[in-house]
């Protein structure tokens, strides 16, 4: 079943959100003679995802593996856990959120257009997304529009006359157990999530990534961009390891067809 197809509904339209169902369904037919998988597995053969998260040679936590959210509740709000009121909106910020709220505006969504859900929106989408775990970075690769990040641990920091981006340039380092990500240089035009909390090019966003098991996995983001929020806001995200998956390939464009049909004004 090619998930892509289901996606060209999927970030403009609520009615799609039944569709999001296609993702929990294994993709692996592409491949024949796949090697067994290190899984632990329960006595009857079924994958331990509370057995402990695996660990490198170093002793670092193992992030690799395909991750999919619990659900797409942060994509629909990423406030969601906190109470009405507990995001501290610039006065502007929240003026056009509430504008933005009402569905008229479907149509200016980047993700109605085929453009970047950015960070961290992309990461509670509900494509699945890969990550690879080396020494010196860290590869997330994403299904969703065949998006990528990478996370540099070398202790590289961001020049000043950086080129603006809608994934912007992540660095990362370990504080025991946990990968903290600190992510700049954005360009100011994603989403925070589909209702449509605004960024700035002020954005700043702060992922703490822990292996809680095997199975399960903890991103606690913070929000800091004084541009449009008073001061930082945290949200924690849920997520669990897809051990019968490959990604796909996701061209947005040859499937959209539904922004033309949605409210607001073209962003194009």
């Amino acid at each position: 079943m090619n998930r892509s197809l289901s996606l060209r509904s999927l970030f403009g339209v609520a009615t799609s959100m039944a569709i999001l169902l296609l993702f929990c369904v294994p993709v692996r037919a592409q491949w024949v003679k796949v090697p067994a998988a290190a899984i632990p597995r329960m006595p009857d053969g079924k994958p331990n995802l509370a057995a402990p998260a695996p660990r490198l040679p170093n002793g670092q936590p193992d992030l690799s593996g395909i991750w999919e959210p619990n659900g797409n509740r942060y994509v629909q709000n990423l406030a969601a856990d906190l109470k009405p009121g507990d995001v501290p909106f610039q006065p502007w910020a929240k003026a056009l959120a509430d504008q933005r709220a009402d569905g008229s505006h479907e149509r200016e969504n980047p993700d109605a257009n085929c453009l970047p859900q950015g960070v961290p929106r992309i990461d509670a989408a509900p494509p699945p997304w890969k990550v690879v775990q080396t020494p010196g970075y860290v590869v997330i690769i994403y299904e969703a529009m065949n998006l990528w990040r990478q996370i540099f641990l070398d202790g590289r920091e961001l020049a000043e006359d950086f080129t603006p981006s809608w994934m912007g340039y992540s660095i990362g380092k370990w504080d025991g157990d946990t990968l903290v990500v600190d992510t700049r240089g954005f360009n100011g035009k994603a989403w925070l999530d589909q209702p449509g909390k605004p960024s700035t090019d002020a954005l700043h966003v702060i992922e703490r990534f822990r292996r809680k098991d095997f199975g399960h996995m903890d991103i606690q983001i913070t929000i800091d961009d004084p541009k449009a929020y008073t001061k930082p806001w945290t949200v924690t995200e849920e997520v669990h390891l897809l051990t019968n998956t490959e990604l796909m390939e996701f061209i947005c464009n040859e499937n959209n067809l539904d922004v033309e049909h949605l409210p607001g004004n073209s962003i194009k």
